[in-house]
């Protein structure tokens, strides 16, 4: 597994980048260097190469003037571009977690995207847009029909899936529920031959405390800036 984390290094320090040039390239919009997500499918665009200022230029190709979008792993921005938010998040690998199904999780798609909105409005555990279940296989546990646990696949890339929107109703939690669903999807990441891998806020201390003690190990820190391009059209930018 050491072997296997030292490989998908380069990916994993620029995921989206790799999973909409890769296995997630048929959600890609895209401009020369630069990619995003569409907006109801995950709120993120991703430069090939964040040093590379041709890259930038490509990137407000794509997005436009005067217009925002979310990137991880950036840490400063080209003259004329704009830092509107942000925050810090750390990246965690799978490097002992036991990957088993769970009897009791059932399969979502589409038809089940309200109640899965509603759940994820009520235990914020990051972004889920109408179109997200898209991107992979979605877990759920319902308790008298209701919704009350859900985690699924985010980010594809080369030997790698992400594991995202881990969250349990609050009247729900202690009963190990999300432990079960993020078992269980990794039970079918590693089917395909692929590695699990997840991303948390820092500042979210039970939670990768948790991660950790199942199985994941912290592999590094990450930033996520909200960036907005310049107000006047790329060929325009000073870079």
């Amino acid at each position: 597994m050491v072997h296997q984390i030292a490989l998908g290094t380069r990916l994993l320090d620029n995921p989206v980048w790799a999973a909409l040039d890769g296995p997630h390239a048929a959600f890609a919009e895209r401009a020369g260097r630069a990619a995003r997500y569409p907006a109801d499918v995950y709120a993120f665009a991703a430069l090939a190469d964040p040093a590379d200022p041709a890259a930038w230029t490509d990137l407000h190709t794509l997005l436009g003037p005067a217009t925002t979008a979310k990137i991880k792993g950036v840490e400063t921005v080209p003259e004329g571009w704009d830092v509107v938010g942000g925050g810090q998040g750390v990246q965690l690998v799978d490097t002992r977690l036991r990957a088993e199904p769970a009897p009791e999780a059932v399969r979502l798609g589409p038809d089940d995207v309200p109640d899965i909105l509603d759940l994820v409005a009520r235990t914020r555990p990051g972004p889920f847009l109408a179109r997200t279940v898209h991107l992979g296989t979605y877990l759920g546990i319902r308790h008298h029909g209701r919704l009350v646990a859900l985690a699924g696949e985010r980010l594809r890339l080369p030997g790698w899936t992400e594991i995202s929107a881990v969250c349990t109703d609050p009247a729900h939690r202690g009963r190990g529920l999300g432990t079960r669903l993020v078992r269980a999807v990794a039970a079918g990441i590693r089917e395909r031959g692929q590695t699990p891998f997840l991303h948390a806020a820092a500042n979210n201390t039970t939670a990768i405390r948790l991660y950790e003690s199942i199985g994941f190990t912290l592999r590094r820190r990450t930033t996520i800036l909200q960036v907005r391009t310049p107000g006047t059209d790329a060929g325009a930018t000073a870079l």
